[in-house]
């Protein structure tokens, strides 16, 4: 059966302003309703100024609990795609996006849910408690950091929430002015005796690394980061798929100096197929399959380059590879021959990748 095309097209219903510097978009695909599940996110691909720019967006809603589908993206300074979704997306405009993917999903347990959000990190955090109050008996338990009181994401909606689950939600604002920034005393003090809760985690790379360096454990850890590249987890810890907040991915076709192809070659050929292309090259020892794509002269679709967002995924159709890191595709995908190109590195002589 052969996969629908990567990115879709969904209509712009509604655009809610959840603070100054941040809106809701309601989506509509065309091809109907997406499957998903909360916690997962879409990549995006928009063309601004005349160059194709790729961003992956949580979902804020949960298919659970909302009849709509959702993503909420905040104004990034200097960011290309944020301030344009901002300045130019209107309601009835169409864009095109991935299916929902990513791995920042609820696990099976019957422990307290502790969630942490930093600013707009609390946009996959909600889609979570969403859903674990609706399927579940768990105990939810939020810490949400913002800036400041203008800034807090979603507060009429989880007051909402806990007015709904009362003894079952709990929802703790903090505010950098009033009561300086998220430290560890401050993280032991809300986990109080959960310690064995399931903790999750998204927002800017420091109030992150804090969260997880401060919790004590034994309760495992789940993350999700903005885009960086980030060091391998333990066993127990998930893996960190998506960004609320603009990551660092560039625009399509360009060359990032940090993906300088390894020189030594190897008995073998890498063969890609893309837009009707078809080249073959070398192998390379260590090149993953996107860095030898680009050394045959395409331009692959890539954005973040850390396997977070699934912008660069393809077929393996012969051979076989392995990822570095892969925090987007699922098992299914997995199964199907789908790999991030940006991440796979050959085991074979021989490999054959196809883009769709």
């Amino acid at each position: 059966m052969a996969r629908p095309p990567l990115f879709r097209r969904a209509k712009v219903t509604r655009i809610v302003k959840e603070t100054p510097d941040t809106r809701t978009f309601v989506l509509e695909p065309e091809d109907g309703p997406f499957s998903y599940q909360a916690g997962q996110f879409c990549t995006f691909k928009f063309t601004v100024d005349g160059k194709p720019f790729f961003r992956s967006y949580s979902m804020s809603s949960a298919p659970e609990t909302d009849t709509e589908f959702m993503t909420t993206v905040k104004r990034v300074p200097g960011g290309t795609v944020s301030n344009w979704m901002h300045d130019n997306l209107s309601e009835g405009d169409e864009v095109e996006l991935t299916v929902p993917t990513g791995r920042f999903c609820l696990r099976e347990a019957d422990v307290p849910l502790l969630g942490f959000s930093g600013g707009s990190g609390i946009t996959p955090i909600i889609s979570l408690a969403k859903s674990t109050l609706a399927t579940t008996g768990r105990s939810v338990r939020l810490l949400c950091a913002d800036r400041d009181r203008t800034s807090a994401i979603f507060e009429a909606a989880l007051d909402d929430l806990v007015a709904k689950y009362p003894g079952r939600l709990t929802v703790l604002r903090h505010r950098d002015d009033e009561h300086g920034y998220v430290d560890a005393a401050k993280v032991l003090e809300f986990v109080g005796s959960d310690t064995a809760g399931d903790a999750y985690i998204c927002g800017p790379e420091p109030f992150m690394e804090l969260v997880e360096n401060a919790l004590p454990g034994p309760g495992r850890i789940f993350s999700e980061r903005f885009g960086a590249a980030t060091p391998a987890k333990p066993a127990d810890t998930a893996p960190a798929p998506a960004h609320t907040a603009e990551p660092q991915g560039a625009p399509a076709g360009t060359v990032s100096p940090a993906a300088a192809p390894a020189t030594a070659e190897e008995e073998g050929t890498i063969t890609i197929f893309l837009n009707r292309k078809k080249k073959s090259v070398p192998r390379r020892d260590g090149e993953t399959l996107l860095e030898s794509a680009r050394r045959a002269g395409l331009t692959p679709p890539f954005s973040c380059e850390s396997g977070n967002c699934a912008t660069c995924m393809a077929k393996l159709t012969d051979g076989k590879a392995t990822m570095r890191v892969n925090d987007a595709l699922t098992d299914d995908d997995l199964e199907e021959g789908y790999i991030l190109t940006c991440q796979a590195v050959p085991d074979t002589p021989s490999v054959t990748v196809r883009y769709e």
